[in-house]
């Protein structure tokens, strides 16, 4: 090793004083860590170097994985706002138009969804002007339509909620809307003691938006309150 040194001495008083600084730029202990391997010759093996090496690539991993439930837990929270502003959006109504006329509106602006429906079910299907009158927002069908929709026809047990990514074959349930919606959340619906189920979809043109792979809790939590509310409208 040469007595006179080779770097500046400003510098190299500084380093001196502070190593710390160098061990805090990953950058530069790399290049360290990297100029070592390469003056000890390709038939020298480094074991610290490897592990070093293996401890940076398992710090790398743990700071993505910390970073993805940050975000996760972000998105999370926003959904349980977003959920929470609808229910009190929905409460505020006074009339049962008003409410079935909020749920296709600003229900659903808030929720950040493109379409909002109510199925419900019925022994007499025929024309009712009311029922012509909320056609934007409400359908009636008959009995066992919703298990039917739900499961598509297949023999599957139905769950309170369902998302899925999925093209409506009509437009039944959306309407207009049908020829646009690429994702649904189904909700089903129980009003109680010797009344037919009822059903909120939630449709979306974004094919991501309601998938098999997200958790339910935030949905059937908005299911449960739709549920109480609309008894207390069935009186």
């Amino acid at each position: 090793m040469s007595s006179n040194p080779l770097m500046d001495a400003g510098l190299r008083d500084r380093i001196i004083s502070d190593p710390d600084v160098l061990l805090e730029d990953t950058d530069i202990m790399r290049a360290l860590v990297a100029a070592n391997e390469k003056s000890m010759g390709p038939n020298i093996v480094d074991l610290r170097g490897i592990a070093m090496q293996r401890l940076e690539n398992r710090l790398d991993r743990l700071e993505d994985t910390h970073r993805s439930v940050i975000a996760a837990a972000y998105e999370n929270l926003a959904g349980t706002n977003q959920v929470h502003r609808a229910i009190l959006r929905m409460l505020d109504a006074t009339k049962f138009e008003t409410f079935l006329r909020d749920l296709g509106t600003e229900v659903a602006d808030i929720l950040r969804v493109d379409a909002v429906r109510l199925v419900l079910e019925s022994a007499t299907t025929e024309d009712d002007p009311a029922i012509k009158k909320l056609g934007d927002v409400l359908s009636v069908a008959e009995p066992g339509y919703i298990d039917s929709y739900i499961t598509q026809g297949r023999n599957l047990p139905v769950r309170q909620v369902t998302l899925r990514q999925m093209t409506p074959e009509d437009d039944r349930v959306y309407g207009d809307k049908a020829e646009y919606v690429r994702s649904e959340a189904c909700l089903k619906l129980d009003f109680g003691e010797g009344r037919l189920p009822g059903m909120l979809v939630m449709g979306s043109e974004d094919p991501h938006q309601f998938t098999p792979q997200q958790g339910p809790d935030l949905l059937a939590f908005f299911a449960g309150v739709f549920e109480r509310t609309m008894r207390r409208w069935l009186g």
